[in-house]
């Protein structure tokens, strides 16, 4: 299935807090439930998000008792301004809700039923759109891997990071699929371990060969010469290039420059915000401290108690870091600005 779906007028979520253990699906009928699973990470990763998010205003669209058009457009106003505080960074969140909105204020149909069942056909089209970028991408950046090479994944960025497919992943997925015998060294990710318990097994279901490594290993398998290229994901990439992703994305970038190893960035064009001019105007969600304070090992808390944590989700990449960004209208190289404008706007 996929990992955002709709059917039987509900809209349907794998719950990836508990894989890889159990395989879980949580079928959702209010929005604010929506918003929540949203929040706690039922679902996550920014292409993800943004077509949940607009599922969420297709059922805010049934949940509302409204009888004529501008009463239904209010509640949808509320239920956007609701959904677009579920988690601040990525912006495909915020751009699927104005999406949403705009096609909802601009259908001149007068029956409310008729504009809800639009709402949810909005949303729908946009869940098949993200399946078919997703493959565009793939192939445009399946041709910066050659056969033979290692290559170093951050986070999850695969089908569960999307409708169906992947970003960065979907790339490394699909130069597998085109016969090319590559090798994944997959970053484990803390502290929510999305590399270790996502990565790892759509790697394994796909039959890609890969090691998980520990975060803190990646200089070393860079300095020995064994990477090829860092592909990563985005959950907002400015105009001038700087790319807001997984914590962690920024040290491996520098380490990457450092090796002389090409750091891809695979993005849809939704994840492109062209009002911000930098990374220093992105908001960086800081999630719960116990996150990080309720690490184990071997079954005991390894923290001591009465002590506070930090843990923002995410971090910018300076785009002095970044080789290229990947979207589904093509690579994008330097000078950013110009070419990613292009890329949006084609």
């Amino acid at each position: 299935m996929r990992t955002v779906e709709w059917k039987n007028n509900a809209l349907h979520l794998i719950d990836q807090r508990l894989l890889p253990s159990r395989f879980e699906v949580i079928a959702y009928r209010d929005y604010h439930d929506v918003t929540k699973a949203i929040t706690e990470m039922v679902v996550r990763g920014a292409p993800a998000i943004g077509v949940t998010a607009a599922f969420g205003m297709a059922l805010a669209a049934q949940q509302s008792p409204a009888t004529d058009r501008d009463s239904l457009l209010i509640d949808l106003d509320q239920a956007k301004k609701i959904l677009d505080e579920a988690r601040p960074t990525a912006v495909n969140l915020k751009w699927a809700t104005d999406r949403v909105m705009k096609y909802a204020r601009g259908l001149v149909l007068k029956n409310v039923d008729d504009i809800r069942s639009s709402v949810l056909a909005e949303a729908q089209k946009m869940a098949d759109e993200d399946v078919e970028i997703n493959i565009r991408m793939a192939k445009h950046g399946a041709a910066l891997i050659h056969d033979g090479d290692s290559v170093l994944h951050h986070c999850n960025t695969g089908a569960l990071a999307v409708v169906d497919y992947g970003t960065a992943l979907g790339v490394i997925r699909m130069a597998h699929e085109q016969g090319k015998k590559i090798h994944v060294f997959v970053d484990e990710t803390r502290p929510r371990l999305q590399g270790a318990r996502l990565t790892a097994w759509e790697l394994k279901n796909l039959n890609i060969p890969f090691d998980l490594i520990a975060d803190t290993a990646a200089g070393h398998f860079m300095r020995s010469g064994k990477v090829k290229g860092v592909f990563v994901g985005a959950d907002r990439i400015t105009a001038n290039g700087d790319v807001a992703n997984k914590i962690g994305t920024y040290q491996l970038a520098v380490l990457a420059k450092e090796n002389g190893i090409p750091f891809y960035s695979v993005a849809p064009t939704s994840t492109v915000d062209l009002s911000l001019p930098d990374g220093s105007h992105i908001p960086i969600e800081e999630r719960p401290m116990d996150e990080v304070l309720n690490l184990q090992f071997n079954g005991e808390r390894v923290t001591p108690e009465g002590i506070t944590a930090r843990n923002p989700a995410f971090d910018v990449t300076p785009n002095k870091y970044v080789t290229a960004i990947v979207t589904e209208n093509g690579v994008v190289y330097p000078p950013f600005e110009e070419g990613l404008r292009k890329a949006v706007q084609p």
